[in-house]
């Protein structure tokens, strides 16, 4: 049996159908679900008892669990402990304009970037949808608060589960689910091609954000190993494909670490690298980790690598800091228990 927060809503209509419940009941479910946060079949009032025992029998509505939270001014941490007993993270930012959540998509990482927590553990597993899904409802439930942004940028690389992924996305993003706004997802990649390929072609309003973190080969395969299967002029070119046949606009993510790619040489590198495309570069301080390789490059460096790339034309952001004094950069919560 399947989760039964892992159905697509015209897949649970299917289902429903299969089992000898009229489609329309997709519709009450979907909004115990979703909007009254009731996971009990046995407290969904509207359903008979027939139904009722019908949905026990076919659907599972079991959930992970929150395993440790960590706090600080304006970030919660949330370590989830899944039904197999493995680990993922999730973050909750709060903004003033809302609440954003950056949810994990896969237990590990293979990608094995050398700046970054998550790929210290490797990939054990893809998270299936339900398990994304959760990881919202839960936090909402805890805070009682409304997720108003996704960012699918915590522990794995998202385009290495691409078909979950996507049903995640579509579950959360129907109105009848979650009602997040497509334009409010960002689906953060490294760069699998293919993957980048097939998303052109799904005809949704997702943002797509690509970590780069270096303007040129030698620098980027040396910070991520991806970049010797996908190199750079292939992935440009790829984003530039993208940006034509869906006018959209993608982010362009780098991560600034001191003396390693925050220098001018990095950032006239980059200005000529992104000049004509419609995108624009988030700069992301350094959240550090217990494997001290990298050190956040100071502020001043920052604002001098931000000058660099305002001044040639690319439209760039520094990204505000979150949770830097508790465990908020991807994995390493889940790395610190593991260790335990």
């Amino acid at each position: 049996m399947k989760n039964i927060y892992g159905y697509k809503y015209n897949d649970l209509e299917n289902k429903l159908i299969q089992i000898n419940e009229k489609k329309y009941r997709a519709k009450q479910i979907y909004e115990w679900l979703y909007v009254h946060k009731e996971l009990d079949f046995n407290k969904m009032t509207n359903l008979s008892k027939t139904t009722i025992n019908n949905l026990t029998n076919n659907f599972i509505n079991d959930y992970i669990k929150i395993k440790k939270v960590q706090i600080s001014e304006d970030t919660i941490k949330y370590l989830f402990e899944l039904k197999c007993g493995n680990l993922i993270e999730a973050v909750l930012l709060q903004h003033d304009y809302g609440n954003s959540i950056c949810v994990s998509s896969q237990v590990g990482c293979n990608i094995g970037c050398s700046f970054c927590a998550s790929g210290k553990l490797k990939k054990i597993r893809n998270l299936e949808s339900y398990e994304m899904v959760q990881q919202i409802l839960l936090v909402e439930k805890e805070t009682k608060r409304r997720i108003s942004s996704v960012v699918i940028m915590g522990i794995g690389e998202p385009f290495d589960n691409y078909d979950n992924v996507m049903d995640f996305i579509r579950i959360i993003n129907h109105p009848k689910g979650l009602a997040i706004g497509a334009r409010h997802i960002t689906v953060s990649t490294c760069g699998i091609i293919p993957k980048i390929k097939e998303f052109i072609l799904e005809n949704i309003q997702v943002n797509l954000a690509l970590s780069l973190h270096a303007p040129n080969n030698e620098l980027r395969s040396k910070l991520m190993k991806i970049n010797e299967v996908y190199n750079i002029e292939e992935l440009i070119s790829t984003i530039n494909e993208y940006i034509k046949e869906t006018n959209r606009r993608v982010t362009i993510e780098y991560v600034m670490l001191e003396h390693v790619n925050d220098n001018k040489k990095e950032a006239l590198e980059l200005a000529k690298l992104l000049r004509g495309m419609n995108v624009y570069v988030n700069l992301i301080p350094y959240n550090e980790t217990k494997v001290k390789v990298y050190k956040k490059s100071s502020m001043i460096r920052i604002r001098k690598f931000y000058n660099y790339l305002k001044k040639a034309g690319i439209n760039v952001t520094i990204r505000k800091e979150f949770g830097s004094e508790i465990d908020a950069a991807c994995g390493q919560l889940r790395a610190s228990e593991v260790e335990k």
